[in-house]
């Protein structure tokens, strides 16, 4: 019998993918990259957001390669009809779905704080001047986070579907399997946090109704972490002009705006940036969808 290039020796239930003693070179490459995403640990800075991605998109690289090997290809040909394979389609499927999402979430942030931009330059020191858009973009960002702690609940549902239903396998094929289920996990752990941060502090949480006494005092705690990188750029924009509603003044502090005006700033960047990383993560999983139609329609 020949020596699969996937690890016979791996455990359905192995959070690593041991190595055999001849195995392909993908494997390994594999897993090194998924130990260095996970290495990366939990944040919400936007910046490291986007290198999780990075490395998520060179981890789905290394799978979509990981499809076209002969066995892999045999398997999964071989299986088609069998509830993992289903589930391993579906779940592909749902992933681009929350890609979708989640674009659509930066979106109307990023036009949201344009329009609140635009007014801070036509009306500065105004507080009467801005703060209609204030109040118009927090709502924005409001129903933001209403759709982000919706699709945080699926993808909590999505997490209990890792463990694909396929226990009476051979050694190589529960390889396979695990392989794949590593990387969605990985996949699901990136998109919780990239959609936490885009939230802020009110994700997956109840805090909707808080009253703007409870937001001053959260944008309080935003400035105590801040210094330690351990909250989004998101998260600091509401925070400050939550700090602009509760000013009891007509006019607002100039070093106030302006740095509020260098806050939004800096969203409008870490927006593109992660635009970016989801448009090229997104066309990998496309990319991986299609090799997995392409061979199951063999």
């Amino acid at each position: 019998m020949a020596v699969s290039p996937l690890n016979p020796k791996a455990s359905y239930h192995a959070r690593s993918i041991s190595l055999p003693s001849r195995p392909h070179p993908l494997i390994p490459e594999f897993d090194e990259l998924l130990s260095r995403l996970r290495a990366s640990g939990a944040t919400s800075s936007s910046s490291l957001i986007s290198h999780k991605l990075s490395g998520l998109r060179d981890l789905h690289d290394c799978v979509d390669n990981l499809l076209l090997l002969p066995f892999t290809q045999q398997t999964l040909t071989q299986c088609r009809q069998e509830q993992w394979v289903n589930e391993l389609l579906d779940g592909s499927l749902r992933l681009l779905d929350i890609c979708g999402m989640a674009m659509d979430a930066l979106l109307q942030t990023r036009e949201g704080a344009h329009e609140l931009q635009s007014s801070m330059r036509r009306r500065r020191g105004s507080k009467n001047g801005i703060s209609s858009e204030v109040v118009i973009f927090l709502t924005s960002r409001k129903k933001v986070k209403k759709a982000i702690q919706k699709a945080l609940r699926n993808l909590k549902g999505m997490e209990k579907d890792c463990r694909f239903s396929a226990l009476d396998k051979d050694a190589e094929t529960l390889s396979l399997i695990s392989i794949l289920r590593e990387v969605k996990t990985a996949t699901l752990t990136v998109f919780e946090a990239l959609l936490s941060s885009i939230a802020g502090a009110t994700a997956g949480s109840q805090r909707s109704s808080w009253s703007l006494v409870s937001k001053l005092m959260q944008h309080k705690r935003v400035a105590c972490e801040e210094a330690e990188g351990n909250i989004s750029e998101f998260e600091k924009v509401d925070g400050a002009l939550y700090t602009i509603l509760g000013n009891k003044n007509k006019s607002v502090n100039a070093v106030h705006v302006d740095n509020v005006h260098n806050e939004v700033s800096k969203l409008e960047s870490s927006i593109q940036d992660l635009e970016e990383g989801i448009e090229f993560l997104s066309r990998r999983l496309i990319k991986t969808r299609v090799s997995l139609l392409n061979t199951l329609s063999y």
